[in-house]
């Protein structure tokens, strides 16, 4: 099969939807992959690197035409009539904002994909381009602001005198939010975040933000990893939150955004009035009319000493980064639609299925959301004067502790006949080798289990313990004489030694993962 990779023909647009490292991951999949001259260059992918990877350079007509087509940005309407009959498209189409885009795929007999529309459940996450890109788009928001900030992020403290850290506000802690509040907590900013799912806190926390929140008790968790619309009232709160914290703050990062829909708007003029001059907002919801009412999309404003940054290319200003994680998706995705030497598409697969607008030159309409488990039955209308019958035991319960002592007794008589029979017919060697194994067991689980557990991972004490058992066992069999049973000992003993040293080792490795400096 053919796959094309056209060049990007959106202006300002950096990314590239192959990498020469996906390209070979690609051909790895059974595809000739054909990329436009010129595709990757504003990413710093050379044709050269294209054609070392494997893939064939062409012109734009070619690459449309391949039987796979893969974009970062919806083709336009004169892209989709150069597909070939058959093709698939696979790029973020968002044809909510051009309804007749899929009847020109139609109108070729092609299918599409929208990347944009693969749900974000847990199977589908290293198939998910927007979290990608909301990543690099949070942490490129703090970088802009910083440019257009007037002062330092940062705490300093110097002989000419000291300046506080910026007070950096983070509205909406989704992938985007929290990865503006890593980068302004990184450079040294007072980060404060909100968000309407009660279940972000502890995220924002983490990142050793300060996570706001409302009088009103409601819960903004929506489907598909995204919020719900509030109550006027909960709105009402928020937005009394938000001129509060307008009059403290020096940036504002706003990140609400629901694909296919206009975004809310949260900073309203007056709240915006309330900003110092010098101030920087920051709208990663521009492409889709923005949370700032002054926001203007693809530009940078000034008001009254206010800059609101309007920016709709965020990650694609990471041009290498994003098409390196972009192309990354898009193959993960290729590995659940090929099926031997031909593309398989699964009508009733609940992640391709919401992605797939057109199939075979049909319009495909958006499939139902799956319904709800039924609801639990009503309670019953037996009058209160007749008691509802006492309910059995079920079969499963746990067993009694009179049960519980008999058969702890009874084990511990087969274990007394069992070392009286071997003792009195088993060789004297057999006697000797249990008596090893049962001391140590005891010794080794004792000596590695009681280590404290801040040392350890729970498979980490695991392997640690029994590598102890073996550490023991091999020691007492080590002797003077040169016989097979001290060179097994011996070899038993090492091995086992490196184990738990090598246990120890990736312990501590990951423990430092989830450390954090204290400064």
């Amino acid at each position: 099969m053919r796959l094309g990779v056209p060049k990007e023909s959106r202006p300002r647009e950096r990314r590239v939807a192959a990498t020469p490292e996906s390209v070979k991951k690609l051909a790895e999949l059974g595809f000739t992959v054909e990329v436009e001259r010129d595709a990757g260059a504003a990413s710093g992918y050379s044709d050269d690197a294209y054609v070392t990877a494997g893939a064939k350079l062409v012109d734009r007509a070619e690459a449309f035409g391949a039987d796979v087509v893969i974009k970062v940005r919806p083709p336009t309407h004169d892209e989709a009539g150069l597909l070939a009959e058959d093709a698939m498209l696979i790029s973020l189409l968002q044809p909510e904002r051009d309804e007749e885009l899929p009847a020109k795929i139609a109108a070729r007999k092609a299918s599409a994909i929208a990347l944009e529309r693969i749900p974000r459940v847990t199977r589908a996450q290293k198939m998910d381009v927007l979290s990608s890109m909301a990543n690099l788009a949070g942490y490129r928001a703090v970088v802009e602001a910083a440019q257009h900030y007037q002062g330092l992020f940062g705490a300093q403290v110097t002989a000419a005198g000291t300046a506080p850290p910026a007070r950096v506000l983070v509205i909406g802690a989704g992938v985007a939010g929290l990865a503006a509040a890593a980068a302004a907590k990184a450079l040294g900013a007072e980060v404060r975040a909100f968000d309407t799912r009660a279940a972000t806190k502890e995220q924002v926390e983490s990142l050793g933000a300060a996570f706001l929140t409302v009088d009103v008790k409601e819960d903004g968790e929506g489907g598909g990893g995204y919020a719900k619309e509030m109550s006027k009232a909960f709105i009402d709160a928020e937005m009394a939150l938000f001129a509060a914290q307008a009059a403290e703050v020096d940036v504002i990062v706003t990140t609400a955004l629901v694909p296919g829909k206009k975004a809310p708007i949260l900073l309203p003029e007056d709240i915006v009035r309330k900003l110092k001059p010098g101030s920087v907002v920051v709208d990663l919801a521009a492409e889709q009319g923005g949370n700032c009412a002054l926001t203007v999309p693809d530009e940078i404003v000034k008001d009254g000493g206010i800059t609101i940054v309007g920016l709709t290319d965020l990650a694609s200003r990471m041009g290498q980064s994003a098409s390196r994680l972009f192309a990354n998706n898009v193959v993960h995705l290729m590995k659940e639609l090929v099926d031997g030497k031909a593309l398989r598409i699964d009508l009733e697969d609940d992640v391709i299925r919401p992605a797939l607008v057109v199939h075979r030159g049909e319009v495909l309409p958006r499939p139902a959301p799956k319904a709800a488990p039924p609801p639990p039955p009503p309670p019953s209308n037996r009058p209160r004067s007749a008691p509802a019958p006492e309910a059995k035991p079920a079969q499963k319960d746990i067993k009694s502790p009179t049960r519980r002592a008999w058969g702890t007794t009874l084990g511990g008589m087969v274990l007394i006949v069992g070392l009286f029979v071997a003792g009195r017919f088993a060789p004297s060697d057999f006697l000797q080798h249990s008596t090893v194994f049962i001391l140590a067991c005891f010794v080794g689980w004792q000596v590695i289990w009681s280590v404290s557990a801040s040392l350890h991972t729970p498979l980490m004490s695991v392997t640690n313990a029994i590598s102890g058992i073996i550490i023991i066992g091999g020691m007492l069999q080590i002797s003077s004489s040169f016989d097979a049973a001290s060179v097994l000992g011996a070899l038993a003993a090492l091995f086992a030694a490196i184990n738990i040293a090598g246990g120890f080792l990736v312990t501590e490795r990951m423990l430092r993962m989830f450390r954090r400096e204290v400064k």
